[in-house]
Formats: structure tokens, sequence, C-alpha cells
């Protein structure tokens, strides 16, 4: 039960201190890891109702990251296509800039020799003309992108369904246009670069890091930043899943933490997705997933007796065709618990609480079918049904004790990010690494070993879409 007091004082900022990291830690999960040894800090109410441009001068390299077992992969993968590179003129002075930004890219966990330097030299030396004009373009464009979008191609973002609208907002084109206008070449890459304090905590660590495999990890983790939106949103949820945690958070500043339970490994893994919350659902009901209301026999079972199925709270129907429907009703044993953060989308991934939340105090949470279960999940409905719907307090705390389903649409918005980050800030501020849940890591590592990739008209995974819509 969440009591009006309550609710004014969940509403109260308590952003927390930010650290700057040195060498991460073992992926271990007994309490907080201080990497930060030897480096300085950084300074910090509504009714209830309801494109990449990449060249053809280089050829893609024609080998894709395997995925790790357990991901499910579609019976056909689409063809993806280069667009074709745009062109500017180029000043010497700008494709000296140009160079310069290039040899100095290795502060934001890029490799120079990707983007050519000794061939734009050697053109620069030559002078100002078409082939300046053409490798100049060219190799602007292809760090815009990596900057914008990373580098990291995108067989090797495991369940990555997270579309990045970077690109649509800032076109290579757009971004060629102005850097050679303007004749500020570092300062339009620099404008690519990801705002979340965490990322500059990164580039930090990466600064001071020497071992190799310390500067691998950082470099994939930087990467995952540049594969999100550059602008977030004022208000979003983040959930790191191998950090196991919710964040809410206004002007990239941390609101709450809340222990979160994530996707098992396999199968059930929760992907990443960048989703917004549409409404939030006090006392929800749940529809029973045809795999346990047939697989199980729980249908036909209940349909033979009503009152049993009153009993455990749910009801069943049988249409015409045959088919039983089960829906569980509100209450305390409802599998989705008191309340359910609904965010549309083609996995059936939402945010809810749960019954069982003794489960919130393992180490390791890693246990749900996909979903997201929230500690202290009606304290965080209502907040974002006060900031998010203008919902008086009061009426979020009638709306939860009434025991009634109850549908509260957001008339704000409020984006969700489920991210996977294997080093970030930990509740504490202070960063960590984490556990790689999901082997995700080493396909992100091993392709900043290899030669850079053709950016193309791909926007997110081909591996195929799992309905992960089992709380249990």
């Amino acid at each position: 039960m969440i009591h009006r007091a309550k609710v004014s004082g969940m509403l109260c900022t308590a952003a927390l201190g930010w650290a700057a990291l040195g060498t991460p830690a073992t992926a271990a999960q007994q309490g907080p890891v201080d990497l930060t040894a030897g480096v300085q800090p950084a300074k910090p109410a509504p009714k209830p109702t309801p494109t990449a441009t990449a060249p053809t001068a280089q050829a893609p390299v024609a080998q894709a990251t395997p995925a790790p077992t357990g991901t499910a992969t579609p019976d056909a993968v689409p063809v993806f296509q280069p667009l074709p590179p745009p062109l500017a003129h180029w000043t010497l002075a700008d494709a000296k800039a140009l160079l310069a930004a290039i040899k100095g890219i290795r502060s934001e966990g890029l490799t120079p020799a990707d983007y050519e330097p000794a061939n734009l030299a050697a053109a620069i030396a030559k002078g100002e003309g078409d082939d300046l004009d053409a490798l100049a373009s060219r190799l602007f464009v292809w760090l815009a992108e990596d900057l914008r979008d990373g580098r990291t191609p995108m067989p090797a973002r495991i369940q990555w369904f997270a579309i990045d609208p970077d690109q649509d907002l800032h076109p290579n084109a757009q971004l060629l246009a102005q850097a050679t206008e303007t004749h500020d070449i570092p300062g339009v890459l620099a404008s690519l670069n990801p705002t979340h304090p965490d990322y500059a905590l990164l580039k930090d660590m990466l600064s001071k890091a020497k071992d190799p495999r310390q500067i691998g990890m950082i470099k994939a983790n930087m990467d995952r930043w540049r594969w999100l939106a550059r602008d977030m949103g004022l208000q979003y949820l983040i959930i790191n899943v191998p950090e196991q945690e919710l964040r809410l958070t206004v002007n990239n500043k941390i609101i709450r933490s809340y222990r979160a339970i994530v996707g098992k490994p396999g199968k059930t893994a929760t992907p990443q997705l960048a989703e917004q919350v549409k409404n939030v659902v006090f006392n929800p009901t749940w529809t029973v997933p045809q795999s346990i209301v047939v697989g199980e026999g729980l249908g036909a079972r209940l349909i033979k007796n009503p009152r049993q199925a009153a009993r455990e709270g749910y009801v069943a129907t049988k249409a015409a065709d045959g088919t039983i429907t089960v829906v569980q009703q509100p209450g305390d044993s409802n599998s989705l618990g008191r309340v359910k953060l609904d965010m549309p989308n083609e996995h059936a991934i939402y945010i809810h609480d749960t019954p069982n939340r003794n489960l919130f105090a393992l180490p390791a949470r890693a246990l749900s079918h996909g979903c997201i279960r929230a500690e202290r999940a009606t304290e965080l409905a209502m907040t974002m049904a006060i900031l998010g719907a203008d919902l008086p307090p009061e009426t979020a705390v009638q709306y939860n004790l009434s025991g009634k389903y109850t549908k509260v649409p957001m008339t704000k918005p409020w984006a969700v990010y489920i991210t996977y980050f294997t080093v970030a800030r930990d509740v504490t501020g202070l960063m960590r690494s984490f556990p790689d849940i999901y082997n995700r890591d080493a396909p992100v590592i091993a392709s900043f070993t290899q030669p850079r990739q053709l950016h193309t008209d791909q926007r997110k995974s081909t591996e195929a879409i799992i309905k992960l819509d089992n709380p249990l």
C-alpha cells in the first residue's frame, strides 16, 4: 500500500553522485565494486481509459558475427544495401581539420586506421580538387556515421530492436553540408557524441585504461550508447539488463532506482528496446498465454469447474471454435502484481509488479520469461501516473486501493529504454562491471578487431521476434 505521505516523498529528487572509473572488476554480483582507484571524480488528471548514408567505395566485410546459443534466427534474412554517398567541396583547412579529428578519434573509442588517415594526408598534399572532395566527403561520412550510430555492425548487435532516430534527425548529407559550410569540422563531429553522463565517464576511463581486455569492454560499452538516441528525452525509464536495475530519470539525472527481474538466458532473454509507456494500469488482469491454457491443461480444467476457477481468481470462456481464453483477475495473487506499465511492442514486453517480491532480494535476478518485474512497482506506477498523466496523488492512491482494473493513459511522452551495458554506474554512483548474462559482449568486442563495415539501411536485428508475454 502506498500512503499519501509516501507519494509526496517519492517525488523528491535524489540525484546520485557520479564518479569516473578505473579498472573494471570481475563479473561478480557481491555488492558494488569501486572502479575509481586513482581517478578524479567527474563533476557533475485524465479520466482512466485506455538513413544511414554510406559510400560504395569500400566493399563490406562479408562475415557476420554468429549469434550466441539460444537466440532465434529467421528463415530468410533480408539484404540491406549501402546508400549513395553525399559529396561536398573541401578546402585544405577543412581537410586538415578532418585529418586531425581522425588522428585523435581514439579518445572516442574508435580506430583512426578505419578512416584512412594516410590516404587523406596524401590527397591534402596534392591540393584541392575533385579527388580531395571525394575522399574527404567519404571519410567524413564514415566517421560521422560511427559517432552517430555506432561502429558495431548490426549482425553483432544480438537481439537489438531499439531503433535509433539520429540518422533521420541528422542525415549524412546535412552533416556534411553543415561541416563544410561552417568550416567547423570538429564541432559538427563532437555534436554527435552521446549526452548521457555514463558516456563521459566511460571516455574518461578509456583515457586511463592500459589492459587490452579492459579497453575492449570500455569501447564496446561506449559504442552501445551510440546505438541509442543521442537525446533520450526529458524523462525516461532505463533498464540495464546485466545490472538488473531500473531507473526513473529526468534530465539525465536519476530520480529513483528499482531492482528489476529480467529474462532468463536463452529464448526468454529480454531483448533491447526503445519504446513509450502508453498507459499505467492499476490492478491489471492477465490473459494467460495459450502455452499454459492448452499446453498445461489449465483451460480445460477451469472450464469444467467454474467455481474452482473463481476461487483461483480466473475467468475462463470457450469460443464457438473451441478456443479457451483464461483471464486472471486483479488481486494479490495476480501474476502481474498490482500494477503494469503498458508499452505496446511486437515482443509483448512490459514492466509490471509481481506477487513474489521476495525474489528482489536475490543477487542474480535473470528469472523471467522476458518481461521486466520492478521492485516497488506500485511506487513507480504512481510516480509515472502523477508525472506523466497529471493524475492527482490522491486519485492515484484511490485507483491503487480500489482493487478494480483501471487504465490511466499517459498524456506526456515517457520513453523506456531496455539496454545492455556491462560497464556502467551502479546504484551507488560508481562505475563497475556487470555479468555478461546473455554473452553479448564478445560479438561487439570482436567487431572492433575487424575492418570497418559499411553502414546500410538496416536499423535493427533480423532475429526472429519472440513474443515474451508470460510473466511467470
